[in-house]
């Protein structure tokens, strides 16, 4: 990259650090004024987008993406048209900033309040996925914070075309435009994992390999998850039917996403009945299965699984499949091969249940639904910036709460430390206000 090109990028990266300066202020209703204009805005803009798409996906076939790829890439009439609907769900969604999370009198005429605040601006660098752009923008928005969004190669005339409606839609509010920038380079990327000066917090969403590459070349901030390999165990105790049925949507409803199963886990109990069910299930919908040695003994036709498989974030229609002796091996196997994101159990034992839920070390855990509920949209939170499988928070899908900080304000009456020490030192009442 050039000295010009660097210039240039820390240029944009300070204009984006000045609107949202000015952004941390403005009322919740010009915030919420700009997020249904930008709505407007990508409605009118809704047949440029998707020409802009369909001259990715064109370019992106003709290179050879791989399929997972290539899926995330596409944006259709309904993707847009659920994004846009996304953009005013958050809309509605009540304003995180602003909120007395602490109020206390310290002493009398001295009072103490913790309030919550933008983060700043945030660096999103994702790939393909170009409704991810809007997703992240609205909330970005909403939550008072200026957004660098970097999108993938593939995605760059989508994003393009995308940006241009925001900005367009932003212009005629009291959010100014440069709140949000679009990079479209590799040599970007890179050089935006240095400006911490600028940027507040660092959030990935891609590829494992992707994850770990931002996280070790920056000293900004790094949010995000670095594999998605979400089990789903079938208890002895599960009810068969509905089993099949979840276990058919958590691979097949759309396997190109972080919170599609990668690996089914099975009760030896129940293996016999349960897995040609199963299988004769997930082949209406054309998925590859690959089985341990137990389940090559059920299923004789399907490949054998290896260690790798265990290990392996597939997202397309491949699933591996382990028989268990107990609930606690399947524990063990999913704390072992797991990433932490998703997992889930099928059974009607409550005690069963409550021990998987315990230990389970995941953002994620559910009982008796899909393993694809885990999203933001379908969480209520209007949408994500992506979702987060560490153990600080914010933890699983990033919404809203997970794009503010806090503050500490204090107001007194020439109130002095030194009142409050020495042997004749002024006890504080420490008292919480309403």
């Amino acid at each position: 990259m050039t000295t010009l090109q660097v210039s240039s990028l820390t240029a944009i990266a300070h204009q984006t650090r000045q609107a949202a300066s000015k952004l941390a202020i403005v009322s919740t209703e010009a915030k919420n004024q700009a997020i249904e204009a930008i709505a407007q805005a990508l409605e009118s803009a809704r047949s440029e987008i998707l020409q802009a798409n369909v001259a990715d996906c064109e370019a992106a076939a003709a290179q050879g993406i791989p399929k997972p790829l290539y899926k995330r890439l596409q944006l259709d009439e309904h993707k847009l048209r659920d994004a846009i609907a996304g953009v005013r769900d958050v809309g509605k969604l009540a304003d995180p900033v602003g909120k007395v999370q602490i109020h206390r009198e310290l002493d009398t005429g001295l009072i103490l309040k913790r309030i919550t605040c933008p983060l700043g601006v945030l660096g999103i660098i994702f790939e393909a996925r170009p409704e991810a752009a809007i997703q992240i923008v609205s909330l970005a928005i909403k939550s008072g914070n200026g957004v660098i969004l970097k999108g993938g190669k593939e995605a760059v005339r989508s994003c393009e075309a995308i940006v241009k409606a925001i900005k367009q839609g932003l212009s005629q509010t009291a959010v100014n435009p440069n709140a949000v920038q679009l990079l479209t380079t590799r040599e970007e990327t890179l050089e935006l994992l240095k400006l911490d000066k600028y940027v507040d917090l660092i959030i990935p969403r891609g590829s494992n390999s992707f994850v770990r590459f931002v996280q070790e070349n920056t000293r900004i901030p790094v949010l995000g998850h670095a594999d998605g390999i979400c089990h789903l165990y079938i208890d002895k105790a599960a009810d068969i039917a509905k089993a099949v049925t979840i276990t058919v949507d958590a691979k097949a409803q759309y396997p190109a996403v972080c919170n599609a199963i990668e690996t089914l886990l099975v009760h030896q109990s129940i293996a016999a009945e349960f897995l040609p069910k199963a299988a004769e299930a997930l082949a209406e919908r054309h998925v590859e299965l690959r089985g341990d040695e137990r389940t090559l003994a059920i299923l004789p036709d399907i490949a054998a699984a290896t260690e790798i498989d265990w290990e392996t974030e597939y997202s397309d229609f491949i699933l591996s499949i382990k028989i268990v002796d107990s609930l606690e091996d399947a524990i063990a196997h999913i704390n072992e091969y797991g990433s932490r994101h998703t997992d889930a159990i099928i059974s009607e034992d409550s005690p069963a249940v409550e021990t998987f839920f315990g230990l389970v070390n995941s953002a994620n855990i559910f009982h008796n639904c899909s393993t694809r509920f885990a999203d933001g949209f379908r969480y209520g939170f209007g949408a994500e910036v992506g979702i987060s499988t560490q153990q600080m928070p914010p933890r699983g899908p990033v919404g809203l709460e997970g794009l503010v900080t806090y503050k500490y304000q204090m107001t007194g009456d020439g109130h002095i430390v030194a009142t409050y020490t020495g042997a004749n030192a002024k006890s504080f009442t420490h008292q919480d206000l309403a």
